[in-house]
């Protein structure tokens, strides 16, 4: 059975992420200094595998962990739907602040329906990060594109592999730090079925 492999990885460190602010898909950061020397030291500490074809969020944090991790790779394809959720009126507020915030309280509970203002549902973020991964799977396949690249966002790889990856696992346990990810493969009949993946190894991969 021929299989398809994809390394989802998640962008480096923003200023965002050093203070602690909220920064969705309505919040478009750079990486800092921090962020591209951390990259820096993965790669000289590890390895990271070497592919074809990096498909990326459109945000600014991917679009540059993608130029410093796979600078020699010339097919680099965007992929709106690889987008952070949208925080809405979340966006941009530190995470101390939010905590005092019955909506931002109401927002984190998924049994809620709650959505902020100018912001994604969950349901709608679910649906457009599981079309996503398959979108990418079905593109490689028919492409014949046997490994590939995928650099997006924390959110992103949570959703998609809590939904779509196997060994089931809850959301919580799909969490990367930056820079760091998860291999997955498919085969074009387990895309047809039901549009899974299955878990491969965590990255990057010690040399």
């Amino acid at each position: 059975m021929k299989t398809f492999k994809l390394h989802c990885i998640r962008h480096g460190i923003t200023q965002a992420n050093l203070d602690g602010t909220y920064a969705g898909g309505g919040l478009d950061v750079p990486l800092c200094a921090q962020g591209v020397e951390e990259l820096q030291n993965l790669q000289q500490k590890y390895t990271y595998p070497v592919v074809p074809v990096v498909f990326s969020s459109p945000m600014q944090r991917a679009l540059q962990t993608a130029e410093l991790l796979f600078p020699h790779v010339a097919e680099k394809i965007v992929v709106e739907d690889l987008r952070e959720n949208i925080f809405g009126e979340f966006e941009g507020r530190k995470v101390e602040e939010l905590l005092g915030d019955e909506r931002f309280a109401q927002w984190l509970n998924p049994e809620s329906g709650f959505v902020p203002e100018g912001g994604e549902s969950g349901k709608a973020f679910a649906a457009r990060t599981a079309n996503a991964l398959y979108a990418i799977m079905e593109y490689m396949i028919k492409n014949e594109i046997p490994e590939a690249a995928c650099v997006t966002h924390g959110g992103v790889i949570m959703s998609m592999l809590s939904q779509k990856g196997l060994p089931q696992q809850p959301p919580k346990n799909w969490m990367v730090k930056n820079g760091c990810g998860f291999t997955v493969q498919t085969s074009a009949a387990m895309l047809m079925r039901d549009g899974s993946v299955e878990l491969v190894q965590t990255l990057p991969n010690s040399r």
